[in-house]
């Protein structure tokens, strides 16, 4: 563990790289304007203050890469009405059980007697399908690339096994299209990207390629240790300094080009691209979420429950400001409900629920702004 800290939360070098950024930072074309894609840095950003030891013409901007946040009241209410249901048991991981919905979480749901389930791993659906078999149990799937393996590793399973009591809703978004459309707004102001790496273990960084071609930026990979995020920022600055954009993997340890090619193989066997998926924030993004191959569709719940699914989608809370935070926007403390009517303990938006959303970021390490 000491061996652990020493490299990569080491007090000196970190220091030593923020006096580099700062001795830097002058000869900066334009101030730096760096979206950090997953929430994962940004928890890093704000639990080690990193953002004070910057220089001011560097300035992070959240972005849209926590898959709770991203989920839209309309995806939840569906889980709801199916959860209601009484030959059902509804699983998830557990960060998507306090999201609200417009009839409650599914928190909600379970106190009011439907059988509702967090699990800290898919494969976990296979004992309750066994133990279960005169109910229907429904997995309410999320995650960027990272996560969609696991959901095609479960499936691949249910066929194995013959189980016929599974169901699958299929929330699992790809990283790329809402970068794109968020880069290509008039008005947008983002002159860099921090990349996810987790999903970049699983897709290869290759998956950023398109966005350097169309979008002339720095983008780097970065991991998610205090020292990995200043080495990453530093590269960006170079970048910026010198005029040439390009893409680099600074989480080389376990990021390269091309990915985890069975994982992608899994993937391809089993989903394809959605044609349409609704972005909390974002709205309607064409190809930017996976669905279940037409092969598969004996396992889809939204096909198994559609006599139970709403049909209008209700916006989101008025009062809250989650969208404009996923868009990079807005901050968390530009909420006027931020750590009021909205907390952990009773969130509003989806940003204040998930371990990897922003809202809750600057209401943990507030103090360190």
């Amino acid at each position: 563990m000491m061996d652990y800290i020493q490299t990569y939360r080491d007090r000196d070098s970190i220091l030593a790289l923020a006096h580099t950024l700062r001795s830097l930072a002058s000869k900066l074309p334009a101030p730096l304007k760096i979206m950090e894609v997953c929430g994962g840095h940004t928890h890093t950003l704000m639990k080690y203050g990193l953002s004070k030891l910057l220089p001011p013409n560097i300035e992070f901007i959240h972005g849209p890469g926590c898959p709770v946040c991203i989920m839209p009241r309309g995806r939840i209410d569906e889980a709801y009405h199916i959860a209601m249901r009484p030959d059902v048991i509804l699983l998830t991981l557990g960060d998507m059980i306090k999201v609200p919905g417009s009839n409650g979480s599914l928190q909600n749901a379970r106190a009011q007697g439907a059988d509702v389930r967090f699990v800290y791993s898919p494969i976990e659906v296979l004992k309750v399908a066994k133990d279960n078999p005169s109910k229907k149990i429904v997995f309410f799937a999320i995650g960027f690339e990272t996560t969609t393996p696991m959901t095609a590793a479960l499936i691949e399973q249910c066929l194995t096994l013959n189980l016929t009591n599974v169901y699958f809703h299929i929330n699992h978004v790809l990283v790329p299209p809402p970068l794109e459309l968020i880069l290509a707004q008039s008005d947008c102001s983002i002159n860099a990207l921090i990349a996810p790496s987790h999903v970049s273990v699983i897709s290869g960084a290759k998956i950023y390629a398109p966005l350097l071609e169309r979008f002339k930026l720095p983008i780097v990979v970065s991991g998610f240790e205090p020292l990995d995020m200043m080495q990453s920022i530093l590269s960006i600055l170079k970048q910026a300094i010198s005029r040439t954009p390009r893409l680099e993997i600074q989480y080389a340890r376990v990021v390269d080009m091309q990915g985890n090619l069975k994982a992608q193989a899994m993937v391809e066997r089993y989903f394809c691209p959605r044609e349409h998926f609704e972005w909390r924030g974002l709205g309607d993004i064409p190809e930017s979420a996976l669905r279940l191959r037409d092969e598969f569709a004996r396992y889809d719940a939204e096909i198994e429950f559609a006599p139970y699914l709403p049909k209008e989608r209700k916006a989101d809370h008025k009062a809250c400001l989650c969208g404009e935070i996923l868009k990079g926007n807005a901050k968390p403390m530009d909420c006027k409900v931020f750590g009021k009517a909205c907390t952990p303990n009773n969130p509003i938006g989806s940003c204040m629920v998930s371990s990897e959303g922003a809202c809750a970021a600057y209401y943990k390490y507030g103090a360190l702004l």
